[in-house]
């Protein structure tokens, strides 16, 4: 990926750590927009980021949505979908 390249973010989860994730992501310039599914109040308030409505549990709707949106990363937030498999499905 060349180095001038804006990335599409993913963050999967809800809570308060991906509150934070999504803090810390967007301050980097090399963040053009970040998604978090399905994100809360807090995550909907930060810059570059947009809350999505699919459930941390639902890899195909995960999966489509970052075909869709040319997402460039996904950072995992919640132990569970880490476990049942989502990189694999990714």
């Amino acid at each position: 990926m060349p180095v001038n390249t804006k990335l599409k973010v993913l963050v999967v989860g809800g809570g308060g750590r991906e509150h934070a994730i999504c803090w810390k992501l967007a301050q980097s310039p090399s963040v053009l927009q970040i998604y978090c599914a399905p994100g809360n109040g807090g995550t909907a308030q930060e810059a570059k980021t947009k809350n999505v409505e699919i459930a941390v549990m639902d890899f195909a709707g995960l999966c489509a949505f970052c075909k869709k949106e040319s997402v460039d990363l996904v950072v995992v937030g919640p132990d569970d979908p880490l476990a049942a498999g989502l990189v694999d499905h990714l």
